[in-house]
């Protein structure tokens, strides 16, 4: 947590504290930054997120969370010059969020000299999701997560990705193993990890989370000492989520016992490889009759959503215009 209590000190320099780990330890501005940025490099290096030679898409979404891994992964390309990076955002058409957080990603990139390419939900299927939302009754949520993770893999693909760096954190993964294992979602939980999917499958741009180990607040906190002017913000439709309540849960027991996310996580981490191990020689790998990805069925859960709004003439659909450095490029 950020504070400036006088009577603190770092743990290194001595120097006036501005952040309290879990561990009880102090740091000031400098060395919480350098921790933060050491220990993003070594998740990356430990799980091997990374190659020497990649072409990394982040996926950015204008908060906190993706323009800190776009700021750590730019810098880092800067300076190596084996990567290269750009920025893909989804534009999924919530009236009143998503445009504010798409300007902050575009002054982000502009800024950088990244170069951003931006779809939306209307314009590659027709409706946004406000308006599909109100169509077809369903939870906002169980939409979104199926057609944004869809555009995500697609358009990495078109924009010749060799990884898909997202910015889920800790939090974000003891949410997701605590909500599989109250669903039972076992299959489900196999997928997830620093490096997610089971099957490799080219079709599939592997996703990597180089935030994997550092806690929402640790984003935050640097993502305010840096300056990143992403949104502090959630999504209007989270409110009532599954996410949301298990988030709140967590967090009363991340208050009450320290430590207790990082736990799940580690914990997860150890069982992993035989998740992977196990479902990985069950799994059927079958492809899209509507649209030809890779999915577990005959039809993938996104074109059946499509098909509930009448959306049809899909299959192989590709569009290869491509964005300019540092603006937003809509695709149509």
């Amino acid at each position: 947590m950020l504070f400036r209590e006088a009577n603190l000190a770092c743990k290194n320099c001595f120097e006036k504290p501005v952040f309290k780990l879990i561990s009880g330890e102090s740091l000031c501005r400098s060395c919480f930054l350098r921790y933060f940025e050491r220990k993003v490099r070594k998740t990356v290096r430990i799980f091997k997120l990374l190659g020497k030679e990649e072409r990394i898409v982040v996926g950015v979404s204008g908060g906190k969370d993706s323009l800190t891994v776009l700021n750590i992964l730019h810098n880092i390309a800067e300076r190596q010059r084996k990567w290269e990076v750009i920025a893909l955002a989804i534009d999924e058409g919530i009236k009143g969020y998503r445009n504010s957080c798409l300007m902050d990603a575009r002054d982000f990139c502009k800024t950088r000299g990244i170069t951003l390419h931006v779809y939306s939900f209307k314009d590659e299927f027709g409706y946004s999701l406000d308006e599909m939302v109100k169509k077809l009754k369903m939870k906002p949520c169980s939409i979104c997560g199926v057609l944004r993770r869809h555009l995500l893999n697609t358009k990495a693909r078109e924009l010749g990705a060799t990884k898909l760096a997202t910015g889920h954190n800790m939090d974000d993964e003891a949410q997701s193993i605590i909500m599989n294992q109250f669903r039972r979602n076992i299959e489900t939980s196999a997928r997830l990890g620093p490096i997610t999917g089971v099957i490799k499958e080219k079709k599939f741009i592997r996703r990597v989370k180089p935030l994997y180990l550092m806690t929402e607040k640790e984003v935050m906190a640097y993502a305010f000492l840096k300056g990143i002017s992403g949104r502090f913000v959630e999504c209007p439709y989270a409110y009532d989520s599954y996410r949301g309540e298990v988030r709140d849960m967590l967090n009363e027991f991340e208050a009450r016992h320290p430590g207790t996310k990082n736990s799940i996580v580690q914990s997860f981490l150890e069982i992993l490889p035989l998740l992977k191990k196990h479902y990985k020689t069950q799994a059927k790998l079958k492809f899209c009759r509507v649209c030809g990805e890779p999915c577990s069925g005959e039809i993938c859960k996104a074109c059946e959503i499509l098909e509930k709004l009448g959306v049809t003439g899909r299959k192989n659909r590709k569009n290869k215009r491509k964005g300019s450095k540092g603006k937003i490029r809509k695709n149509l």
